[in-house]
């Protein structure tokens, strides 16, 4: 299979500081029943789930990764041999209800948007299940991970993510989380793929960054 589609094309591949690579891969939270996530394998249930999801329509029209199985196969592969990207599984009561991508924000597309620190970590996310979308899960799912990540990374500093600044479920979602956290947004960014809104949750208040100048 051609690696350029396998690869992520979010992530920065040149002029990164050896600080940035020495961080390493993204942890493994620890979670608190009744929640609990583990990497998504690129075989069996677990890449039945991720593919099943990503082709549903909720998810779909926002994701725009409704790929064959093969290349969801190729692409979990790729995030789980890599430093830069991991997925994984969400579970709520042993029941899998969703798929979340945690990431190195500094070596992706948003760290030429605000002062990514080398350990500074990236969200991405998904509620799976059309059974359980749209029930508030995301939000408490979001309360829960953020606490678990800072846990996870004592070296991190701040959490962002990035929906797309016309999703205003995600966008209310991000802000309502923000009030809770201390977080908040810093603008909306042209990001090669979609214009999107950058908020960021910080370990303390002095964590919160800004926008690069200019942006």
């Amino acid at each position: 299979m051609d690696d350029t589609r396998t690869h992520c094309p979010r992530e920065i591949h040149t002029g990164l500081s050896e600080r940035v690579l020495a961080a390493g891969p993204p942890p493994l939270p620890a979670l608190t029943a009744p929640w609990s996530m583990t990497p998504a394998l690129p075989q069996g249930e677990d890449l039945d789930l991720v593919h099943g999801w990503m082709n549903l329509p909720h998810v779909a029209g926002f994701w725009d990764q409704a790929w064959p199985r093969e290349r969801w196969a190729a692409t979990l592969r790729t995030q789980l041999a890599g430093t830069y990207c991991r997925p994984f599984i969400v579970r709520l009561n042993d029941r899998p209800i969703g798929y979340v991508e945690l990431y190195r924000a500094a070596r992706d597309v948003v760290a030429a948007h605000y002062p990514a620190l080398p350990h500074d970590l990236g969200l991405h996310g998904a509620i799976g299940d059309p059974e359980v979308a749209g029930q508030g899960l995301a939000y408490k799912f979001w309360l829960e991970l953020i606490p678990a990540v800072f846990a996870a990374e004592p070296a991190c500093r701040r959490v962002v993510t990035d929906p797309a600044a016309d999703h205003r479920v995600a966008r209310r979602l991000d802000a309502a989380v923000a009030v809770v956290t201390g977080g908040g947004l810093l603008g909306e960014v042209e990001l090669p793929h979609k214009r999107a809104a950058l908020y960021a949750y910080p370990r303390t208040p002095a964590d919160l960054p800004a926008l690069t100048p200019g942006h």
